[in-house]
């Protein structure tokens, strides 16, 4: 049995996904700093471009003295 996701996702998905509000998502969408695709009204956000966003902003922990 394989496990499929959704290749491109709404709004909804996308916050989800990340657990984060909608509102968050429309911020970072208005300021864009998130990929998207719009298609007419609506946008859509393909989940492996979201990945590859997350490793692009990941941050090495801080090593303590």
């Amino acid at each position: 049995m394989s496990t499929t996701r959704a290749r491109y996702v709404d709004i909804r998905g996308v916050a989800e996904y990340l657990g984060v509000t909608i509102r968050h998502i429309r911020r970072l969408v208005a300021e864009e700093r998130i990929p998207y695709i719009k298609w007419g009204l609506n946008l859509h956000f393909d989940l492996d471009e979201i990945d590859a966003w997350i490793d692009q902003h990941r941050r090495a922990a801080r090593r303590s003295s």
